[in-house]
């Protein structure tokens, strides 16, 4: 379990480079233009306290999920699924560049998201900042679709908070310093950083889909056996052989 927390740290600090170019025009207009230093500082953790809670909510929805794939025997097979999507995010959006522009529909979304909660964004209180984040947290992202890949093999609900919660807290250095900086990062500089989260998310697939295929290499694809249901049935004290027993008698 080790090693899937230490992928959700990496994804959160690698993968927020992605945050600058896609879900930064949120931060970028929490209302902290004119206060002190201070007070921007406290408000933008705030801000991302809020985001990290929200991740911590859909990583027990989506470990809970996980549990379900577990107890099916299908761990490993949704493992190698989850890698492969991984991969097709970055191969698709390239060969379709023309067609498919990712960064129009999100900068497009977050708009209209500002737009919706515009009271949120005319107040300047640190409570105000604090939902805002909560509700940044549902923003349809990217990267949180690959952090809750890995919530789902976590296969607890607790492991899955635990996972999201430190993805977030991974994300939190770049996204504290957006509303500080402003638009100051150039849009150079943003496609050079969207390159680095891109071979990064691509990398990460090809360990989901080697940890799904249990090839006994250490840390990167440990040897694994499927959870069958007669042995989950052991697992929670019961005797598959007396339930067959019982179903012969009738």
């Amino acid at each position: 379990m080790t090693d899937l927390y230490i992928f959700a740290l990496m994804t959160g600090l690698i993968g927020s480079l992605h945050c600058i170019g896609m879900c930064g025009p949120i931060a970028v207009a929490l209302p902290l233009g004119k206060k002190s230093w201070g007070y921007r500082a406290v408000g933008s953790l705030s801000y991302n306290i809020g985001r990290t809670l929200t991740y911590g909510l859909l990583g027990g929805l989506f470990g809970l999920l996980g549990k379900g794939i577990q107890l099916a025997g299908l761990q490993q097979w949704a493992s190698i699924a989850i890698g492969i999507v991984m991969i097709l995010t970055v191969i698709f959006p390239a060969i379709f560049k023309s067609k498919f522009q990712l960064d129009k529909i999100f900068t497009g979304y977050a708009a209209r998201l500002i737009g919706r909660f515009r009271k949120l964004f005319s107040h300047t209180s640190i409570s105000s900042l604090f939902v805002i984040g909560l509700l940044n947290g549902l923003l349809p992202c990217g990267l949180v679709y690959v952090a809750i890949a890995g919530a789902i093999n976590t296969n607890e609900v607790a492991n899955g908070i635990i996972y999201m919660l430190i993805f977030g807290i991974g994300t939190i250095p770049v996204m504290f310093i957006i509303p500080m900086a402003g638009n100051l990062i150039g849009i150079g500089l943003r496609k050079k950083l969207r390159g680095v989260v891109s071979v990064f998310i691509v990398t990460l697939g090809v360990l989901f889909i080697l940890r799904g295929l249990a090839l006994g290499i250490p840390y990167v694809s440990p040897k694994t056996k499927m959870l069958q249901p007669r042995e989950e049935m052991m697992n929670m004290g019961e005797d598959p052989k007396k339930n067959d027993t019982i179903e012969m008698s009738h």
